[in-house]
């Protein structure tokens, strides 16, 4: 996003090979780290709905931040990889990119070598990195609703649905738009397309991301009332 601001600003759509394995790097970096750490933050809602007594103990700061460090240690990998690999092939066709960051996919129509092996490279870590935590998370809800069933209490299961709201739905935008992008056939790729999909997890999700999590705080909800009455009085 800064960049893009500087771009329209300046008139400059340029970039240099550095800015662009930094773009890839820190895309895949950040991108890896919250498909685990969403993985992480299912585990929690588990433990909290599951097993609500034991949660200091099953939750304690150790293993938080094990599962901290470890989420970002997984997607730097896979960033310093993947970022290193699109930039060792030759480009010595045209170097306009039809995207409006440097992704990966992207940058990979305009080499002029043999693809094939790292594209399926590429295919292999999107699906350690998306189906695996996808299937953590998927793993702890199926775990939850089964809980869910079992209480006796309507405001039990209003509050247990109201603690996994929020996470299911950032869960919903992130890894739908992900999967959407990377684990397509490469027949099925649309420029037009991958470029509106991309826009979502790069910069409306992230920008949705803190009010999705707010929404149940009492007074973010009570500022939004404020404003919405003071602007709808007016």
């Amino acid at each position: 996003v800064p960049k893009m601001a500087a771009n329209y600003l300046m008139h400059n759509r340029s970039i240099s090979p550095a800015g662009c394995g930094t773009q890839i790097f820190l895309f895949l970096t950040l991108g890896g780290g919250e498909c685990f750490l969403l993985a992480a933050m299912a585990y929690d809602r588990y433990v909290a709905i599951c097993h609500p007594l034991r949660y200091p103990i099953l939750m304690n700061q150790k293993l938080c931040l094990h599962m901290t460090a470890g989420s970002w240690l997984l997607g730097g990998v896979d960033g310093l990889m993947q970022a290193g690999a699109t930039l060792s092939f030759p480009y010595c066709h045209s170097r306009e990119i039809n995207h409006f960051f440097c992704e990966a996919p992207s940058l990979v129509r305009l080499t002029c070598a043999n693809t094939m092996i790292f594209e399926f490279f590429m295919y292999v870590c999107c699906i350690l990195m998306l189906l695996i935590p996808l299937s953590l998370i998927l793993a702890s809800y199926s775990l939850i609703l089964a809980a869910v069933f079992r209480m006796q209490s309507t405001e039990a299961r209003k509050k247990a649905f109201a603690t996994c709201s929020s996470h299911l739905a950032v869960v919903g935008l992130f890894y739908g738009t992900l999967m959407f992008i990377y684990m397509r056939p490469k027949s099925y790729h649309s420029v037009g397309h991958d470029k509106v999909v991309s826009a979502f997890y790069t910069i409306l999700t992230p920008v949705l991301n803190p009010l999705i999590y707010s929404v149940r705080n009492i007074e973010v909800k009570g500022a939004c009332r404020k404003w919405l009455e003071k602007h709808f009085k007016s």
